[in-house]
């Protein structure tokens, strides 16, 4: 029979009772922390290599830009979203105006989106960018 807790009283329904079996999961923060300054990049979209196991960035995802949007936040989800991913011209402009000591210019088109207008070239889709 099994016992309230509480009153003491058994219950009235039969329960069914059997063996508990526990396991402490050994997940410890010394195997779970990663970053990094630098490291590989993908050689298509020239975006940070995802996980821990390849020495890769941290995902900025949809939600996470959502979130930035909704803060306003426009200065840092360019830089997140051009320099700090894929714009490789941007981001070596960026490096050399450091070292010069000068302010850095606007940031150029990310990767992808040159990756994105192939695609689209590929499906015989004529795809021109117009600076103005």
């Amino acid at each position: 029979k099994l016992y309230d807790g509480m009153t003491g009283e058994p219950f009235e329904q039969r329960v069914c009772v059997g063996y508990i079996y526990m396991l402490k999961l050994s997940h410890l923060v010394d195997d779970k922390i990663h970053a990094r300054s630098i490291g590989p990049y993908s050689l298509i979209t020239q975006q940070p290599l995802g996980g821990k196991a390849q020495f890769g960035g941290q995902r900025f995802g949809e939600m996470e830009v959502w979130a930035l949007e909704a803060y306003g936040a426009a200065y840092t989800l360019q830089e997140l979203l051009t320099s700090k991913s894929d714009d490789v011209e941007g981001r070596s402009k960026i490096y050399e105006a450091i070292v010069k000591g000068e302010v850095p210019d606007d940031p150029g088109l990310p990767e992808s989106f040159n990756v994105l207008v192939r695609e689209l070239q590929s499906l015989c889709l004529d795809v021109e960018l117009l600076k103005e």
